[in-house]
């Protein structure tokens, strides 16, 4: 199994908040991702504690690759970056990981998203886009695709309509298995119908949050899950604390969390879910197997701010995701 992924690549910026009172003020919803100006961007620097910030590598499907290699599955990235120091520290961490890059450079701001951490742990993103919304489908070369057997998009493209759907396209053609995360609620509630209709056409799984899947359906995950599963081979929606459902062929897996925890900041859970997930795809695990490996690792990263964990927890992490395969 070989993975490429496409997705926007960003830096983010990790600020912890004392209270929920400059989200209000910002007039965002918590737990949203919104788009902003690279006016908006200095503002909101300007309004946190500098001191506390933190940088690291983001965009989700970059976050899942990058999770992926800890866990020794070859993965390639597809994304687009600027000429600066926030492009250059993207690229240096990831070539550093192994990711094999097929990314394209501009002369411009490379994108960055802060995210705002709330005392619950919730994150709520405000994303200067930048290179990475430049993006787009003559970008793209058929030749990226070869050597690969599975394809995993980001769920944010969908704003750029002929992007996405070109890109499941040409994975469709060279038939690997094509797998979409769904973002964010307030993206999938913008575009709903072209959604719907990409997974109908061109999706084998479809990773969600509760949040996406009622904005997908309508329903609320119990019954979403169903629904998505009607129009994909694979349909899994995350339930936070309470767990995740997977769906396949009739058959509904009710999955647990690894064990419970107060998180600490919920930036890449479902990115690391779906790279555990991949990791017991990679080793021929049933969807049950998949799915508790997908809990293994977002219980890790729930527990630390940002979305880097130390290799003393990865050596545990590839040790207990070997014990459930084994099981």
């Amino acid at each position: 199994m070989k993975i490429l992924g496409i997705g926007n690549a960003l830096v983010d910026i990790l600020a912890k908040l004392p209270n929920d009172e400059l989200l209000r003020e910002l007039n965002v919803a918590k737990g949203s991702m919104n788009l902003i100006d690279s006016e908006m961007r200095a503002s909101i620097l300007n309004r946190i504690n500098r001191s506390d910030l933190k940088m690291t590598t983001g965009g989700s499907v970059s976050n899942t690759a990058l999770a992926v290699r800890q866990m020794n599955v070859p993965v390639g990235y597809i994304g687009k970056v600027g000429d600066d120091l926030y492009g250059d520290f993207y690229i240096e961490q990831l070539k550093s990981s192994g990711v094999d890059l097929h990314l394209i450079y501009e002369k411009t701001a490379s994108g960055t998203a802060i995210a705002m951490i709330s005392p619950d742990g919730e994150r709520t993103f405000c994303t200067y886009l930048g290179a990475a919304a430049d993006m787009q489908k003559k970008d793209l070369k058929e030749s990226d695709f070869e050597d690969y057997t599975h394809f995993y998009a980001e769920g944010y493209l969908v704003q750029n309509h002929e992007l996405i759907e070109t890109a499941l396209k040409i994975a469709k053609s060279r038939k690997l298995t094509t797998m979409i995360d769904l973002a964010s609620f307030n993206v999938v509630e913008n575009d709903r119908d072209f959604i719907q209709s990409l997974i109908e056409k061109y999706v084998d799984i479809v990773f969600a949050n509760e949040e996406e899947a009622r904005a997908l359906t309508g329903k609320p995950a119990s019954e979403a899950v169903h629904e998505i599963a009607k129009v994909c081979k694979i349909a899994v929606v995350k339930e936070g604390s309470k767990g995740s459902l997977v769906k396949q062929d009739g058959q509904l897996y009710k999955i647990p969390v690894h064990e419970k925890v107060s998180p600490v900041d919920t930036t890449a859970a479902g990115d690391y879910y779906a790279a555990g997930f991949f990791y017991g795809m990679a080793h021929n695990a049933d969807l049950e197997k998949c799915a508790r490996i997908g809990s293994l690792l977002s219980y890790h990263i729930i527990q630390v701010v940002g979305t880097k964990l130390d290799s003393e927890i990865w050596d545990e992490i590839r040790r207990d995701a070997q014990k459930i395969i084994e099981k």
